[in-house]
C-alpha cells in the first residue's frame, strides 16, 4: 500500500523526509510483536524491552523506503525482531537486510540506529531512527539537485576541506554524518569501517553545484 498525506507517516520528521516518506513510501504486511511476547517472556526477554519494540513497530512497522545509497540498501523494510543483550543493554533488529550484508541493522539501548556486524561489534549510525529516514530523504534530495556528484573511499576521505560547512542536525549523525556548504553536500559514511576496522571502506559523497 502505497503511504498517503496523514496515513503511517510518523511525526517528528522535517518537511523534506515527511513528503519523502509520503511520496516513496510503500506499506508491508508484518506480524504484530504482541503474537511473540509470551514467548519471548518465556526465554528472559524481558517486557520492558518488548514494550519498545512493540512501540517501534507501531511507529515504522512495516515501511519500506527506497534504497540507500551505502550499506547495500539499508533494510528492506522496518520491524523489529531478535532482541538480544549484552553489557550494554538490549538491541533488537531494526528490520530485515536488503541484499547479503555480513551485517543486521539494529535499533540499540539507547534508540540509536546501527549495524551490528557479524563478529558482534555494534556501530550506531544514528542517534535515532528518525535521523537514518532524514539521510535517505536528503541523499534522494541531494541526488536530484547536483550537478555533479563525486564517490570518495579510503583514505580520499582525509583530503576533503569541510571548512566552512555545517553540520547537518536533522540526520542525528554518529558514525554517518552530513554537513552542508553554500552550494554543496557532503555525507560521509564510517559504519562499515568502524565496525570491520577497515579504514579502506570508508565513503563519501559530495553532492556539488546544487540548485
Amino acid at each position: 500500500m502505497i503511504l498517503r498525506p496523514g496515513e503511517g507517516v510518523p511525526d517528528g520528521l522535517t518537511a523534506r523526509a515527511r513528503s519523502y516518506v509520503i511520496t516513496h513510501g510503500v506499506e508491508v504486511g508484518v506480524q504484530p510483536v504482541e503474537s511473540h511476547r509470551q514467548w519471548w517472556l518465556g526465554r528472559g526477554i524481558p517486557a520492558v524491552l518488548i514494550d519498545r519494540m512493540a512501540a517501534y513497530q507501531k511507529r515504522w512497522g512495516g515501511m519500506h523506503l527506497p534504497p540507500a545509497p551505502v550499506y547495500d540498501g539499508g533494510p528492506h523494510h522496518f520491524d523489529p525482531d531478535s532482541p538480544e543483550t549484552d553489557t550494554a543493554g538490549w538491541w533488537f533488529e531494526a528490520g530485515p537486510q536488503r541484499t547479503a550484508v555480513p551485517f543486521a541493522f539494529m535499533i540499540g539501548p539507547a534508540g540509536e540506529f546501527g549495524i551490528q556486524a557479524d563478529q558482534g561489534r555494534w556501530v550506531p549510525l544514528h542517534s535515532t531512527i528518525e535521523g537514518w529516514v532524514e539521510s535517505l530523504a536528503l541523499a534522494h534530495h541531494a541526488s536530484i539537485r547536483a550537478r555533479r556528484i563525486t564517490r570518495l573511499t579510503g583514505d580520499e576521505l582525509d583530503d576533503i576541506d569541510l571548512d566552512g560547512y555545517e553540520p547537518v542536525p536533522e540526520v542525528r549523525g554518529l558514525a554517518d554524518t552530513w554537513w552542508r556548504g553554500s552550494d554543496s553536500l557532503v555525507a560521509r559514511y564510517t559504519g562499515e569501517a568502524q565496525g570491520f576496522d577497515f579504514p579502506g571502506s570508508r565513503v563519501a559523497l559530495i553532492y556539488s553545484e546544487l540548485s
